[in-house]
This record gives C-alpha cells, structure tokens and sequence, in this order.
C-alpha cells in the first residue's frame, strides 16, 4: 500500500484525483474511502487547516469564534474573552492535574516492581563447590 501511495504522490494531486474517483466509480465506499485517507493525511493540502485548529486562529486557544470575531456588544465581547481565558486556565490546571496523577501512578507501578524484584528468592543458586 504504501508503494501505491509513493508512486501517486510522485504523481502530483491529480493522481490522488482520479483515483479517488475511480474509486466512487467503482464502489462508492472506496471512493470515500480514498477521498477520507487524502485529506487525513495532507495529501492534497486541506488537511491541515483542520488537525491544528484553534478557535479565532490563534494558537493556544479561543479568542472568539472564527465566524463572528465581535458580537457588537462591547461588554459582552469582554465578558466572553474574560470566561474563555478562565476556562483556558482550568483547563491547563486539570492538564497539569492529570500529568501528575500519571506521574504518580507510574511512579508507584515502577515502585512495586522493583519491590517484588528485590524480594523474590533466586531461581537458580550457584552450585556450591565443595
């Protein structure tokens, strides 16, 4: 598969075109199919637009909605940034929280290993040489 996808990239976006619609002309499940794995992999270019978004384009988080940047309404407008950035900041607190209790779990797992390492009799002994 991966040979396939080489040589249709050398050929260029209307290769991936065609055989995506080949692939509906065929069986159309093959064709979405297709039409899913070019824009999921960035083949064609769109994908990206998608897999990094982040509302009002800004990296990081929201600064309004990409559709409607101002509502008119100046102290709404303010209200709206002033709950976004509070949920931005809980939101990275509850990451934080998480990466720590991960952190700690790991730990403990890690820990209990090495006990039971440490405590477990030898398999094999030495033979004493008499």
């Amino acid at each position: 598969m991966t040979a396939v996808a080489a040589k249709l990239d050398d050929l260029g976006k209307p290769a991936w075109i065609a055989v995506t619609i080949l692939g509906f002309m065929v069986w159309w499940p093959i064709g979405l199919a297709t039409l899913a794995f070019i824009i999921g992999s960035g083949r064609m270019g769109c994908g990206h637009r998608f897999r990094h978004f982040s509302w009002g384009g800004q990296p990081g988080g929201f600064r309004g909605t990409p559709w409607s940047p101002s509502s008119g309404n100046r102290a709404f407008d303010e209200y709206r940034a002033e709950t976004l950035r509070r949920l931005e900041e809980e939101q990275k607190e509850f990451r934080d929280f998480l990466d720590r209790l991960r952190m700690a779990k790991d730990k403990a797992e890690f820990d209990q290993f090495m006990a039971d390492r440490r405590n477990r009799p030898a398999e094999n002994p030495p033979p004493s040489q008499n």
